[in-house]
């Protein structure tokens, strides 16, 4: 059965690669349609994590919010098709980072980076365009798929670019295999933690959250500066990554210090402009004890 699904998986790779972006989007808008107002993908975890973070914000920005978010997870949908079989040129133009020069000066003295971003327009894209712009070797984190030939294709894809992908389940074998080389590694730090007892505890969209300790952990452990990555959706499949700094001597920072900028970073992103955050996500299911 895995195999009969990878077919179909391959098929439908197939068919976007030979559909144009405009059609492309077409679909996505037809599928935000479906999954926002037929199926109502996850409606009450989305409205109530928008009520909890905007509590000031009435009921028509709320709804306004909701069917932009719709469209945001529909587009994320068929770009992360299509970029199995976009060229370095395609994702060249389509997604600019800004100011990758802004690591050169590590590059040069073989200093490691972590750039920690969210699950904020197309951080997918983003990661794809590091190996262009970036002289850093980029290596990328993911949760591996139960269909093992999916998850095999996606490796090698990724690869094609420069990409190195490895499981969330090995972080620490993967940083060590890296230790005293340029290497970029790209994490996505919003998700609920697994471990509350490990989490930091931090105010964040109105809510006590408990927030991921992984980056700042590596960060720390391995001495690496790290970076906050701000992509935006300039318009429908353009995008720009701009880098800023959280902390360049991780050693010196108080214990939860780059947690504490990082999400601030990430909240002043999503309050900007929150129909780009992926608000489906079960972000406040871990509650705080008191």
């Amino acid at each position: 059965m895995n195999y009969i699904i990878y077919i179909i998986f391959r098929f439908f790779v197939l068919v976007f690669a030979i559909t144009p972006f405009p059609l492309i989007y077409l679909f996505s808008s037809f599928l935000a349609f479906i999954i926002g107002r037929v199926f109502k993908y996850r409606h009450k975890v989305i409205y109530e994590n928008l009520t909890n973070s905007f509590p000031y914000k009435n009921e028509s920005e709320k709804k306004k919010i909701i069917r932009k978010t719709y469209l945001n997870i529909s587009d994320l949908v068929v770009e992360s098709i299509k970029c199995f079989t976009m060229s370095k040129q395609q994702i060249q133009k389509r997604v600019i980072v800004l100011n990758p020069i802004f690591l050169d000066e590590l590059y040069k003295i073989n200093r490691g980076v972590i750039g920690a971003t969210g699950h904020y327009a197309n951080w997918e894209w983003a990661a794809l365009a590091s190996n262009l712009y970036l002289k850093h070797s980029p290596v990328g984190f993911y949760k591996p798929l139960s269909n093992k030939f999916i998850d095999q294709y996606i490796k090698r894809n990724r690869g094609r670019n420069g990409m190195h992908l490895c499981s969330i389940y090995v972080t620490a074998i993967s940083f060590e295999s890296y230790r005293n080389k340029p290497a970029f590694f790209a994490m996505v730090g919003d998700q609920s933690p697994s471990n509350a007892n490990k989490a930091y505890w931090l105010d964040f969209l109105n809510q006590k959250t408990a927030c991921l300790h992984g980056p700042e952990k590596y960060a720390k452990h391995y001495n690496l500066p790290i970076v906050f990555l701000d992509i935006q959706r300039v318009k429908r499949g353009y995008y720009t990554v701009d880098i800023s700094k959280i902390s360049d001597e991780p050693l010196e920072e108080k214990d939860g210090e780059i947690t504490r900028i990082y999400m601030q970073k990430l909240e002043a992103v999503i309050r900007k402009k929150p129909e780009d955050w992926l608000w489906s996500h079960r972000r406040w299911k871990i509650k705080p004890k008191n």
